[in-house]
């Protein structure tokens, strides 16, 4: 290790990253909700010298993009992580926006998904820019909103043209972990249609809600057409992740003596590299076609994306990624990992179960952009709690090992980081 090196090292703290992430915490930033999170990132980064551009994605939300400019010549690095977070669920046990830190668990809601993460590609940042050390090329550090809808916020940035040459995405897939595959996630909304009427009066009534919970029980037996992935053996998989029914558009629950004339129900589908939209739809298709030519009261329609009157709807459909492991920066990740641990990464390319989700590297390597996952692992909640935390020792270690990186990729030349033959998803 080089006196470069160790100098930027010596500005990490594992006090500042608990202190950062829990600074995060307290702001609730539900998606759609992102915007208290990227002022508050707006103003950190201006008032250490960054270049900010603060982005309205849509209208009164806002994510926020900071750069370390390099003097020049050198390859950029984007460090990209996501400031959405997910729904609180019913099992919370502590309060979850006051950070408790409990040993090496830093617990708070949406420090898992991903706040640990964030704080530990900022704090990477940071290091650099208090170390002194001048990077040739510009490290950009993509706070990014809308990433549990299929990528909002990254999928902005690239259609407004900005572009690295590497990326790393911090999701919290363990400190030891280099990924670079996943699946493919698509969100569709499933209709069935009714016709309404009163109880005291049935006939000629359809009800939706009932023909509906035909649809269900047909999409269990569901068979994709697919060539397997022994990589990623349990997809591809539909889960129902909800379901509204009622009358009119706007679905009146109030109204339970008539007929419901409108039942909804949002379908995910995550699958593997080689599959397609169309392909996956026809296959649904294959199965409800038949009931429904044998029920004339089941009629259903498929609608991808979900209606916008769903707030928070995933609009983007995520590519499946199949990075060659053999990519420069995902071999720099891994001889960073080597310098500052002196082992091996656990493993790289498909790791079980985070492979089979799904995040914004999809639209970075669509883009051109070459890129992994490599993030702080958390601790899921127990039995009876959803309670999970991160780990303040991965976020370091994370923190650590991207600092390298950054030293890196930062002074190579641009085409050092191109893969001469990018397989496609």
């Amino acid at each position: 290790m080089d006196d470069l090196t160790r100098a930027v090292l010596a500005h990490i703290d594992a006090r500042e990253l608990v202190d950062l992430a829990g600074a995060l915490i307290r702001i609730p930033s539900f998606k759609t909700e992102e915007t208290q999170v990227a002022l508050f990132l707006d103003e950190f980064f201006r008032g250490r010298g960054y270049d900010v551009d603060l982005q309205e994605i849509e209208r009164g939300r806002f994510q926020t993009i900071a750069t370390l400019r390099g003097t020049g010549g050198g390859a950029s690095l984007m460090l990209n992580g996501h400031t959405d977070i997910n729904a609180l669920t019913m099992r919370w046990k502590r309060d979850p926006w006051t950070p408790s830190l409990e040993g090496d668990r830093l617990y708070g809601h949406g420090v898992q998904n991903m706040k640990g993460g964030l704080a530990s590609i900022i704090m990477t940042a940071e290091a650099i820019r208090r170390s002194g050390v001048r990077l040739a090329g510009d490290l950009i550090v993509a706070c990014v909103a809308g990433e549990t809808q299929g990528g909002e916020g990254t999928h902005y940035l690239l259609e407004r043209g900005l572009r690295a040459d590497a990326a790393v995405v911090a999701e919290p897939f363990g400190a030891d972990n280099l990924v670079t595959v996943h699946s493919g996630i698509v969100h569709m909304a499933i209709h069935t249609y009714g016709v309404t009427g009163h109880i005291g009066r049935l006939e000629g009534t359809v009800n939706a809600v009932r023909t509906m919970t035909v649809v269900i029980e047909a999409l269990s037996r569901v068979q994709f057409r697919h060539a397997p992935r022994p990589d990623l053996p349990a997809f591809p998989r539909l889960n129902v992740g909800s379901i509204i029914g009622g009358r009119g558009r706007d679905y009146v629950l109030v109204e339970p003596p008539y007929v419901p004339d409108l039942c909804t129900i949002l379908v995910d589908v995550h699958f593997v590299p080689g599959q397609t939209v169309d392909e996956i739809v026809a296959d649904i298709r294959r199965t409800l076609d038949p009931i429904a030519a044998r029920d004339g009261e089941l009629r259903y329609e498929i609608e991808i994306p979900p209606p916008d009157r769903f707030k928070g709807r995933r609009r983007l459909v995520m590519e499946p990624l199949d990075v060659p492991i053999d990519a420069p920066i995902v071999q720099t990740v891994a001889r960073s990992y080597r310098t500052v641990t002196g082992r091996e990464p656990h493993a790289i390319g498909t790791v079980l179960p985070h492979s089979y989700s799904a995040d914004d590297t999809c639209h970075l390597w669509k883009a051109g952009i070459p890129c992994l996952l490599y993030g702080p692992g958390v601790i899921r909640g127990g039995e009876n709690e959803d309670d999970a935390c991160v780990l303040v020792s991965e976020m370091e270690k994370v923190t650590r090992v991207l600092a390298v990186t950054a030293l890196d990729v930062c002074q190579r030349e641009p085409a050092d980081l191109a893969i001469a033959s990018r397989s496609r998803p």
